[in-house]
């Protein structure tokens, strides 16, 4: 999972939504009567070992500001669903109300509800072990308040990631002080490719996956039965401060055994599963297995709607296959950094089994439709879950979905493109959008036919068509209005949170535009400190615009005296390349900085005249092609574009 701040809500974006379509009624009413809710094993699960709530339900900054407040869904409460919700997602979003601290067995404490992750504490012999401190520093720092109030206060001695995904690292700076890490009084451990991960997936592409975010996690829409309800992993993402302080250690061998403040834990990689880094871990001496993000009671994604590399579902079936293998029979309690345990050693390979046989059943019946030459939209229709799986709380798909994983399987092997050469070149989706309609007899025909598909219930023929009209005619607002009214109605129909919240920003968007936040650095400056020079070059590199730099050469040497680090940056053919460990004996310009000094200028800390008259920064040579190359640089990208709409100039 990757973050999405929460920003409050205009009162006006709750005006315009409407209720649940007979024929979504209908659809709700046969998910009812299709699932057996009568199972409530899980709601005990959920609160099982509660020793206290979280506080009023809410997290403060000191100043104040709420950062987390689940009061905002005291709204769901009864077995019944209304109308504007699929029961299914009801269930869930009732479980993961679920708050607090919780004991799982003797010294592993879990806190839940106080982010859309978990914090695990494990009771070592002389100080605390934390498995993933959250989101944020306020957050973090709140669930281990709690933690105080009811256990002995012992340090933090250890920290441990188990992924990189921010919600599973972020608030690491609310419970160690980065001092006590550098004096080795507290060990950070992740899995191997840690760092690696958190610049590739968050770095490159993150202003829209950041954009794309808020789509999935619904973070701004109104919480209530008409708008966000769930995020599937958890109520939503914590507001706060996120952070990251660098691994001290990293599990670098398939499986590996360390004690650990007098705890055995077998560290068990799991690589290009749910994360490009990630990790399970067994505690022989409690019989408590930790599944991470593997093993989530529900569907997890292929492919987030935020955006990431296509995962590979094979391998990851065959990790869950290992982890049963290795330490099923050994495992009394099954946990994860979502959700709630499974107790009981037949439950849990129960569980697990059918984890491991949902994404291999999706990959492999994926790939058979495939070889027959189905194209991704085809096969999606197709492919359900079967029997012995599809009547499972534990793999319905309220974060994935089987539709948008089977296209993620296609996308990994054989690429966005069908085969069919007519979809090899097509029109961009504005002009290719106006074509459409002129075709069809122009937008007012188009709506008109659409209204009558939409009060027979096509909400997904609505959609797509409405969606041509808008792209031709971005200000016509008749179209706006049919496209957001079909977007809700398919909302309050989706299973999966993530679909929920998609559909139901589509149209708060399509009714009052984009909403506009204040501009921000697209990262955190622990993030960008963690980055290699590498992966920093790479990220100018991006921002360069082509016909600016038409025309253009230049050779700078860099050296970065806090890291020992030379590089020769080039560029040439309207393309910026670089060398590690290099030194050019032609180069135009040569700098001698800190990597600090230049994190401190992007993040716009530090102007470079200042880092000039301070001695922080120093420069030979040419020095005027270095500022001509900094003005070809595009500013740090803004998020807010627009999706529903074509943009300015498409």
């Amino acid at each position: 999972m990757a973050s999405a701040s929460s920003v409050p809500v205009p009162s006006s974006h709750l005006d315009a939504a409407r209720d649940a379509e007979p024929a979504t009624k209908a659809a709700n009413a046969a998910m009812a009567a299709k699932l057996p809710f009568a199972d409530t094993a899980d709601f005990a699960a959920a609160k099982r070992g509660l020793v206290a709530t979280v506080p009023e339900g809410i997290v403060r900054t000191g100043g104040g500001t709420v950062l987390w407040n689940l009061g905002e869904y005291a709204f769901i409460e009864g077995e019944l669903a209304p109308d504007t919700v699929n029961p299914s997602l009801w269930r869930i979003a009732r479980l993961n109300l679920a708050n607090g601290l919780f004991k799982v067995t003797d010294r592993l404490y879990q806190l839940r509800g106080f982010d859309i992750a978990n914090m695990t504490v494990i009771e070592g012999d002389s100080g605390l072990i934390l498995i993933d401190p959250l989101t944020t520093a306020e957050v973090s720092r709140a669930a281990l308040d709690l933690y105080y109030a009811h256990r002995p206060r012992k340090p933090v001695v250890t920290v441990i990631y188990t992924h990189s995904h921010v919600d599973h690292y972020g608030g690491v700076r609310g419970v160690v002080d980065e001092a006590d890490v550098k004096a080795g009084k507290v060990r950070v451990i992740a899995p191997a490719g840690f760092m690696e991960a958190v610049s590739g997936e968050n770095v490159l592409a993150g202003p829209p996956m950041a954009r794309r975010a808020q789509f999935q996690f619904g973070t701004m829409l109104p919480r209530g039965p008409r708008g966000q309800v769930d995020a599937g992993l958890g109520k939503s993402v914590a507001r706060g401060t996120p952070g990251l302080i660098a691994p001290t250690q990293s599990i670098v061998k398939p499986v590996e055994t360390h004690v650990i403040d007098g705890v055995e834990i077998v560290f068990q990689l799991a690589p290009e599963t749910e994360a490009p880094a990630e990790m399970h871990m067994f505690y022989p001496q409690f019989g408590v297995l930790n599944m991470a993000e593997n093993a989530c009671p529900l569907l997890h994604n292929f492919i987030p709607l935020r955006g990431a590399v296509a995962r590979d579902p094979r391998i990851w079936a065959k990790y869950i296959g290992d982890a049963i293998a290795m330490y099923g029979p050994k495992t009394m309690v099954l946990i994860g950094q979502h959700h709630w345990p499974t107790w009981g050693n037949s439950k849990i390979i129960d569980y697990l089994e059918a984890q491991r046989d949902l994404y291999k059943h999706i990959h492999d019946q994926t790939l058979r439709y495939m070889n027959r030459g189905w194209r991704p939209a085809e096969i999606a229709e197709a492919i359900d879950l079967p029997p012995g799986l599809a009547e499972r709380w534990t793999v319905r798909g309220y974060y994935g979905s089987v539709s948008h994983n089977v296209k993620a399987v296609y996308q990994r092997y054989l690429s966005w493109y069908d085969a069919n050469p007519c979809n090899l070149h097509p029109l961009p989706p504005a002009p290719a959008a106006r074509k459409f309609v002129e075709y069809m007899g122009g937008a007012a025909a188009v709506i008109e036919r659409a209204r009558a598909d939409f009060a027979r219930g096509e909400y997904r023929w609505v959609a797509q068509v409405m969606k041509e009209v808008v792209y031709a005619e971005p200000d016509n607002k008749e179209a706006c209005a049919l496209c957001a009214d079909a977007l809700e109605q398919m909302g309050y129909q989706a299973e999966s949170a993530t679909w929920r919240n998609a559909f139901l920003y589509g149209a708060q968007e399509l009714r009052h535009g984009v909403f506009q936040m204040p501009v921000r650095p697209g990262m955190g400056a622990d993030t960008l400190a963690g980055l290699t020079s590498d992966v920093f070059f790479d990220l100018m590199a991006i921002r360069l615009d082509a016909k600016k730099a038409a025309g253009q050469s230049l050779v700078v040497n860099w050296r970065f005296t806090d890291r020992s680090e030379t590089l020769v940056l080039t560029l040439k053919h309207s393309t910026l390349t670089h060398r590690m460990g290099e030194v050019a004996a032609n180069a135009d310009v040569s700098v001698t900085t800190t990597r600090a000094t230049m994190d401190h200028i992007v993040m716009r800390k530090l102007t470079i005249p200042d880092a000039l008259a301070s001695g922080a920064l120093k420069l030979e040579g040419e020095i005027p092609k270095l500022g001509a190359l900094f003005a070809m640089m595009d500013p740090p990208a803004g998020m807010m574009f627009e999706i529903l709409t074509p943009g300015e100039g498409r």
